[in-house]
């Protein structure tokens, strides 16, 4: 991949501009002190030559001789000639040496001559070379350090001017590099100063282009999601996604719950004599009170299964609370006024079945249409419920859950057990999600899955988070790990001003680098409910250090906007679009859709409930970063 340079163009061109100047300096320099230095040796040498000219003529005269030992040393003296001798074959004729203390012997300049007028003798001199002794003086290099001076102001004029004039060119490269770093929404529109302005204008374009296009890429995949899971008349789930997740849900052992049909009686007549526009606004107004209804359920599904015919999922829950809530929505179907061609005491019956994990779907549904089909023979709108014994009837109610839970909190909260998530690439753990359980009064253990609904119900979501997000820190601190820990948060307690300011004051205590090692999970569906709310919540536990996931990914249909918005490090997909997906391409287009989603945000996609070698086969060439499930490791307890 290529990268973006760290240097700036106008640190670059100031760099070289300033090194240029800067050589061209030390060149003249250079040059100038060896020019200086051959003009002194050339004059010492043409004075000296004039030196021996004068000794040679004077040995020349006969008189001459006797009379050199009074002039020479004066001029030699001035010439700045350390030490001279004269020398003949019969040896030596002259000599002088100056009383001069040298700092250094080294600089003398030694010559030697043979005289022209007298061959027979030799000259040989020291001498100081000129200049030797002089130290910087300003007024002797006044000139050369004003040129100087003209030269350094001169690159600092054009340096500045040079930034001056490329001062639009920084913009726009720090425009880039704020991009390059994810900034686009903050620099989406440049700065007038920026050059080239064409370019500037080019980006501003293309920026607004791409964000043309990711809307329309979330408008096309919600799209897609709508029409392959959805019902384009009700907005509920349709068949497809009903009975994706009753396989999903009844291929865990732990599960339990019911599967409710309810069916509209003589539904073409009703169409053949109402018309279909009003025959579909009847089918909304009970749509809208199901809805509604099933609101007081976690994780419930309501599907129009048929044209006249709903389906509803409630998982987790009991057969007392079952029958209590199938009462109270036959009564309030029944306040409806329904078209003319019905039937007003005999137009709605619902047919009640129960399931635990390990049956068939097939025959789930089956059990669901014979109860329904009980209900028709009575002759008014009624209910029936299929008899089957429920070894999973648990006749808690809330009062027993409370005391249930009070019990487990007071002792020092939930066992925590661990399930790590492998990367696709090479198999490392990646994290490790906490998953918690909790015993009976019979020391049973029960599945957060189970006990999660009434958690909420009976309102002691707060302290359970309270509890494992304790436990979790103190393992931190204790142990120091490495390991990522993936905690589950309910977002009802995020919305809890009490808990966000306990939350804060717990994280202030535990330094930074162990902060990043602890992840929050919020569910999909209700943090999209409370996006406006959480927003600034999960933005504080972000800029704390901790990282965020979204847990539950496609358990209900949304738009992905949500991603862009709360900036998620992880999407964990819904273990019921992951279970069979090798052999269900509508559960491939969802995911390929939530992949698209994520792209270019920085936002990895992992893939939760993996139990087959093909699943997981399917799911790395879609391109999922990571999986999680019992193909790579069961849950094992952490504390």
């Amino acid at each position: 991949m290529r990268k973006a340079s760290g240097m700036k163009l106008t640190n670059r061109l100031v760099a070289f501009v300033t090194m240029i100047v800067i050589c061209a300096i030390f060149i003249i320099f250079i040059g100038g002190a060896l020019s200086f230095r051959k003009l002194g040796q050339d004059y010492l040498t043409h004075y000296l030559n004039g030196v021996v000219e004068v000794i040679d003529q004077e040995l020349s005269d006969p008189q001459g001789g006797a009379s050199m030992s009074r002039w020479l040393p004066k001029l030699l003296k001035s010439s700045n000639v350390v030490q001279l001798t004269v020398t003949s074959p019969h040896g030596v004729v002259y000599s002088y040496k100056g009383l001069e203390l040298l700092p250094d012997p080294n600089i003398l300049y030694d010559s030697e001559y043979q005289l022209q007028l007298n061959p027979q003798y030799q000259v040989t001199i020291s001498s100081i070379p000129p200049y030797a002794e002089f130290t910087y003086s300003l007024g002797a290099m006044s000139f050369i350090s004003l040129a100087l001076g003209i030269v350094i102001f001169g690159l600092v004029q054009g340096v500045r001017w040079l930034k001056l004039q490329l001062r639009g060119s920084e913009l726009l490269e720090t425009r880039g590099r704020m991009i390059l770093a994810g900034k686009v929404d903050d620099y989406a529109i440049g700065n007038d100063y920026e050059w080239p302005g064409t370019a500037s204008l080019a980006m501003d374009q293309l920026i607004k282009e791409l964000k043309d296009a990711r809307q329309e890429r979330s408008r096309f995949d919600t799209f897609i999601r709508t029409h392959t899971f959805l019902d384009q008349l009700t907005g509920a789930a349709n068949r497809i996604l009903f009975d994706s997740r009753l396989k999903s849900m009844l291929q865990e052992p732990d599960n339990h719950g019911a599967v409710m049909l309810m069916r509209l009686s003589d539904w073409e007549e009703t169409i053949a004599e109402e018309g279909k526009q009003n025959a579909d606004e009847f089918i909304q107004e009970i749509s809208i009170i199901l809805s509604n209804f099933i609101q007081r359920f976690p994780d419930t599904m309501l599907s129009r299964y048929y044209d006249a015919e709903f389906a509803i999922l409630i998982p987790q829950q009991s057969a007392k609370e079952i029958k209590l809530f199938t009462n109270q929505l036959l009564n309030a179907v029944e306040r409806l006024s329904p078209p003319s061609s019905m039937e007003r005491d005999n137009w709605c019956h619902i047919g009640v079945t129960y399931f635990q994990g390990g049956e068939r779907r097939g025959r789930i549904m089956d059990e669901a249409d014979t109860a329904l089909c009980s209900a028709q023979l009575q002759g008014s709108n009624s209910w029936n419920s299929f008899v089957k014994e429920n070894s999973w009837e648990d006749d808690r109610g809330s009062v027993r859950w409370r005391t249930l839970f009070d019990r487990v909190l007071t002792q020092g909260g939930p066992l925590l057990f661990q399930q790590a998530v492998f990367k696709a690439n090479n198999e490392v753990v990646m994290s490790r999600e906490i998953l918690s359980r909790m015993k009976d009064e019979r020391g049973e253990l029960i599945k957060a899955s189970h006990f999660i609904p009434y958690i909420n119900q009976v309102g002691s979501n707060q302290r359970f988070d309270k509890a494992v997000i304790t436990q979790i820190i103190a393992l931190l601190k204790r142990e120091s790990t490495i390991e990522i820990y993936s905690i589950n948060v309910s977002v009802y307690s995020l919305l809890d001003k009490t808990f966000i300011k306990w939350l804060m004051n717990e994280l202030l205590q535990v330094p930074r680098p162990l902060l990043n090692n602890v992840m929050f999970e919020v569910s999909e569906s209700l943090l999209v409910k409370h996006l406006d709310a959480l927003r600034p919540v999960l933005k504080k536990l972000v800029g704390m250090g901790c990282k965020l996931a979204v847990d539950q990914a496609g358990r209900t249909i949304v738009s992905t906007h949500y991603i862009k918005e709360v900036k998620a490090d992880y999407i964990k997909l819904h273990r019921g679009l992951v279970r069979d997906i090798n052999k269900r391409q509508e559960n491939q287009l969802f995911v390929r859709s939530m992949l698209g989603a994520c792209e270019n945000l920085n936002v990895q996609v992992i893939a939760v409930g993996v139990e087959t070698h093909k699943e997981w086969e399917v799911l790395k060439q879609l391109g999922v970063a990571a999986g999680q499930g019992r193909l790579f490791a069961k849950e094992d307890i952490l504390l």
